[in-house]
């Protein structure tokens, strides 16, 4: 039952004219599939506030509410269409028209009586999300009307969601404490109160929240007043200031009792951390970091934080991907607030103003929402010189969405991958814009966007509008060109461009041609000619690397190909695109990678910062691994790493080796090429040392660990040692199986490189493994047991258990574990086709009641082969066999099929990385073997 008294109100103002605002398109066109609903709602109504009294706890599992919605009739309608959950129970709907247009034109008469509008009934469809309230008669257009809906709803039991509840031990008390929070993500809203929820519906809310004496709640805004429920002794209601116009998804309540730490630096607001009262020690630094960040978005915006106060509290149990970031009020998980770095704190402030104060009309332009978002948070979290929390930032972003935009289908069925991935893009693009156009150009095209925008919504194009009109004032772009246009030709396209640059030495000129980026064979991508950008050329020469100076000396304006003239001599490189100001790799010609590559192994490298020394690499390779460079020229640009010694320009050299070392199946081109390995990486390991110091940053940490993995994986006898003699420690215990002593960074050589003996005692503890014990460490440990040993004899018995032997401590979930595992490692795969070939009836008898089990082997036993030796295989056991594989059939042929692409690609550069490897071993004095 509903009681009067047991209720919460979120009173939400939404003031925005919808009409003439849906007119407009942004570029950004890509739905955010999984955010929209089916349908929208339609227009004939406008909420214009909201007022909701919300009360529960977690003993009846129910909350109750009652929402008062003010509302204006934009048209005549006898329908209220709003969003609500299929599960609301509605105890009483009412509505009320409290005033007109015609009213307020007629003000001379007497005031305006409330006129009650009879309700037939109030519906909420069932797998929709739809509250309907037919009428008994029409309410005309320009009515001004009050609904009010009371309604029960079934609190989730759950650690996210809208809402949740959970519970942790007080320590010093030794009480189980509760409490409850909302985290309305886009387009849940509504399974908390009945309302109007899409972004483009703002208004301000007044909120009231019912709660326990000794607990406290908090909200958007900061308490108004407090009074007591005379009806339930022990019990009070909280009202709160009503807040500025926003967006249902931006309403928050926290109830519960949680200790409290305010920061005291400013006066203007407050900033106030949440935590149960034995972890506040934990957060004592995250109202100064809160304040930094702050300071920096305020300049950035040239606006106040937009609240009185910022709440940020840190839940127990949350199970969220990511924070809550209501306005006035920050969720986060505990560890995510107890880190060392300011990222994510930046991140869920950047949406206080961005989301939250300036809202998209629609999900369709979230993406660029959320990459401006994330340039903001890299932008403040480098003002304040946080780098640790920024780590490789933009590098490893841009390693990442050039791999996936340069596949033949990027995002496979992925939406999710999509959606992260265009976001990506897009700040990318904001970051080009930052340099191309100046930073303080850029920043005041932003501000008046924001000053515009504030308290309403917007459009993708509002900002690319607002950037347009700064940049011509500034007379950083000429009148005929615009941010939008520039913008359009990256957003709307799920590709990226490579620059292929040919120079005349002797006339000192470059033509410069670009093209779509495909790393992935074959490169018979439909209408790709047709692909082109709007890409700004920034030139650097040798003989004046000012890296300061990013202003293009000349836009690609969708062109196929320009000429520049009067570049550089003869017998000096030159560097485009130099600290990824867009996201676009170049080739250069083989003379000019040459220069490059003389240049970076003398002590003047460090003229060129760290961020184009990576890119070098990383284009370097990427253009050898799409075939648009000899592998001669790619290796040749890692021999000044001998004396690097920053993390970001290695980052990139850890990814190349493991692509380069998976496509070789030749053991001796193996040796020689792990030999390579253990040249490059040994002088910085041993200026790293072997262990950490006690001020040493998460940067270096991270380099010495990727140095030991890949050094360890190359066969450095040190690095083998030293796992060897912790690993007996384990062997030496009286009771391994209560838990493993060593680091992980251990198993895998080891594994690789020990004794059978070794590995067997690993593969007991997985036989001997206590249901107790954390079964994520027996995952790992299996992991590492088939994707680690590089004897054949080893692995062949890890399949006969595993597989033939039918143990049973071994499910069908750990024999795809073992069998994808295997697809990393050349012998790995090899050995386990051979044991599919020399047991093939045995193991198609054992999986016959389980195909999905025989495919899956087949696929890894197949499908990874990367020469004419094992294509050779693959096509006489299917010639022999052809009748027998059943489910499988198809994997066969698809597997024929795609090593074929990977025949070509070792024909074509294995015989040069095997020549190259010869030459950097006779050089360097140094043996395969050693």
């Amino acid at each position: 039952m509903f009681l009067e008294r047991n209720k919460v109100n979120f009173l939400i103002l939404i003031y925005c004219s919808l009409a003439s605002a849906l007119q407009k398109r942004s570029i950004d066109l890509i739905q955010a599939h999984g955010l929209i609903s089916d349908s929208r709602l339609p227009l004939d109504i406008t909420p214009t506030s909201y007022d909701l009294e919300f009360e529960t706890t977690p003993d009846n599992d129910i909350f109750v509410g009652k929402v008062k919605i003010v509302a204006t009739w934009v048209e005549d309608t006898e329908e209220i269409q709003l969003h609500g959950d299929a599960l609301f129970q509605i105890i009483e709907t009412k509505v009320t028209q409290i005033g007109s247009d015609d009213a307020k034109e007629n003000s001379s008469s007497s005031p305006f009586q409330p006129i009650k509008i009879g309700v037939e009934k109030a519906v909420v469809r069932r797998g929709s999300p739809d509250l309907t309230i037919f009428l008994e008669k029409p309410i005309k257009q320009g009515s001004h009307c009050e609904i009010e809906i009371s309604y029960a709803r079934k609190l989730p039991n759950a650690t996210s969601g809208p809402i949740f509840h959970s519970t942790y031990l007080d320590s010093a008390t030794k009480e189980t404490k509760w409490f409850i929070s909302t985290y309305l993500r886009p387009n849940q809203a509504r399974n908390i109160f009945p309302c109007f929820d899409e972004p483009g519906f703002k208004a301000p809310f007044t909120i009231h929240v019912a709660r326990k004496k000794d607990m406290t709640s908090i909200s958007n805004m900061p308490l108004k007043r407090t009074e007591d429920i005379k009806e339930r002794p022990g019990w009070v209601w909280d009202h709160f200031e009503q807040t500025p116009p926003m967006s249902t998804f931006s309403a928050a309540i926290v109830v519960s009792s949680f200790a409290s730490v305010s920061s005291n630096k400013s006066k203007d607001r407050d900033i106030r951390v949440w935590a149960r009262p034995d972890f506040m020690p934990s957060l004592l630094n995250v109202t100064e970091k809160v304040e930094k960040i702050i300071d920096v978005l305020e300049d950035f915006w040239k606006v106040k934080f937009p609240l009185p106060k910022l709440d940020i509290v840190a839940l127990p149990n949350f199970q969220a991907n990511r924070p809550a970031d209501s306005w006035g009020l920050l969720s986060y998980k505990e560890s995510e607030l107890t880190s060392k770095g300011s990222w994510n704190l930046a991140h869920e402030i950047s949406y206080q103003w961005l989301g939250n104060l300036a809202t998209p009309y629609w999900w369709s332009d979230a993406h660029i929402n959320t990459a401006l978002v994330r340039f903001l948070t890299a932008y403040t979290v480098l003002k304040i010189d946080d780098i640790d929390s920024i780590n490789n930032w933009p590098m490893t972003m841009l390693y990442s969405i050039y791999y996936e935009f340069s596949k033949r289908y990027p995002h496979g069925k992925s939406t999710v991958i999509k959606q992260d991935s265009t976001a990506a893009k897009i700040e990318l693009v904001f970051r080009m814009l930052n340099y191309t156009i100046g930073e303080q150009t850029f920043k005041e095209g932003l501000q008046k966007f924001m000053k515009d925008r504030q308290y309403k919504n917007f459009f993708g194009d509002d900002i690319w509008n607002s950037l347009t009109e700064q940049a011509r004032l500034c007379k950083k772009l000429d009148d005929d060109v615009s941010v939008n246009d520039i913008a359009a030709s990256w957003i709307t396209k799920d590709r990226l461009p490579v620059i292929d640059i040919a120079r005349n030495y002797d006339s000192k000129t470059a033509v410069l041609r670009q093209k779509v980026f495909l790393r992935e064979r074959p490169h018979d991508l439909p209408d790709q000619d047709k692909f082109v950008w709007w890409i700004p050329i920034v030139l650097l020469t040798q003989n004046k690397l000012n890296f300061s100076d990013s202003k293009p000396k000349l836009w690609m304006k969708m062109e196929r190909e320009v000429k520049i003239d009067n570049i550089a001599n003869h017998d000096e490189f030159i560097i485009v695109n130099p600290e990824e100001i867009g996201p676009f790799p170049v080739n250069y010609d083989e003379r000019n990678w040459n220069l490059l590559a003389r240049f970076l192994q003398t002590d003047s490298r460090t003229k060129i910062p760290v961020n184009t020394r990576a890119k070098l690499i990383h284009d370097a390779w990427n253009l050898a691994y799409a075939g648009d460079l000899s592998f001669a020229t790619a290796l040749n640009m890692t021999l000044f790493l001998k004396n690097e010694r920053e993390n970001l320009a290695w980052d990139p050299v850890f990814t190349f080796i493991d692509h380069i070392g998976r496509h070789i199946e030749s053991p001796a081109i193996q040796e020689k090429f792990q030999a390579y390995i253990r040249s490059l990486l040994t002088p910085l390991y041993k200026y790293l040392g072997n262990e950490p110091t006690e001020d040493e940053n998460e940067t270096k940490a991270h380099l010495r660990s990727s140095c030991k993995v890949f050094l360890c994986g190359a066969g450095y006898k040190p690095c083998i040692e030293e796992a060897q003699a912790a690993y007996k420690k384990w062997m030496e215990m009286e009771n391994p199986d209560e838990g493993n002593p060593i680091a992980n960074q251990y198993l895998c050589p080891v594994f690789k490189w020990g004794t059978w003996d070794e590995w067997y005692f690993g593969f007991q503890r997985v036989l001997k493994f206590p249901a107790e014990r954390k079964q994520s460490e027996r995952t790992y440990l299996l992991k590492t047991l088939a994707g680690c040993p590089n004897d054949p004899a080893t692995i062949e018995k890890f399949l006969n258990f595993t597989v033939l032997a039918q143990d049973e401590h071994f499910k069908d979930t750990d024999l795809y574990l073992i069998y994808n595992m295997l697809t990393g490692n050349p012998k790995g795969y090899t050995t386990l086709f051979e044991f599919l070939r020399d047991n093939f009836d045995k193991i198609k008898k054992r999986f016959e009641a389980k195909p999905h089990l025989w495919n899956s082997l087949v696929t890894s036993a197949t499908t990874v082969f990367k020469t004419q030796e094992g294509m050779d295989k693959i096509s006489k056991l299917y010639e022999e066999r052809k009748n027998d594989f059943g489910t499988a059939d198809f994997v066969i042929e698809k597997a024929l099929k795609n090593i074929k692409e990977e025949v070509e690609w070792s024909n074509d550069n294995l015989p040069v990385i095997e020549n190259w490897l010869d030459n950097y071993l006779k050089e360097n004095n140094q043996e395969a073997s050693e």
